[in-house]
């Protein structure tokens, strides 16, 4: 499983304009504050929503500590997703919130 730090996450969005985020927290965990950007999916809604993503594109994916984006990842990369964890998720963050 492919990861990285929310630290050099945070140095990818500085020095790319976009990356494509997905928060699988629940909805009202993301009302506390969430990565600029981030597309909410929260994890038990993935299998129903998967269809909004683009197989040609790499997803960065973060939760509240890593555990859920880790489930997240596995299923993503089963259904032939390019996808990242970012390890430490949200506890770790200390760049902007939106």
């Amino acid at each position: 499983m492919n990861s990285i730090t929310p630290v050099e996450l945070q140095k990818k969005l500085e020095n790319e304009e976009a990356l494509p985020i997905i928060d699988v927290r629940e909805t009202a965990e993301v009302k506390t504050g969430k990565i600029p950007g981030a597309n909410n999916i929260p994890l038990g809604l993935l299998e129903f929503r998967m269809n909004e993503l683009d197989k040609a594109m790499q997803y960065f994916v973060v939760c509240q500590s890593g555990g859920r984006s880790s489930q997240a990842v596995r299923f993503l990369e089963y259904q032939g997703f390019k996808v990242v964890n970012v390890d430490g998720g949200m506890s770790a963050w200390k760049g902007q919130l939106q």
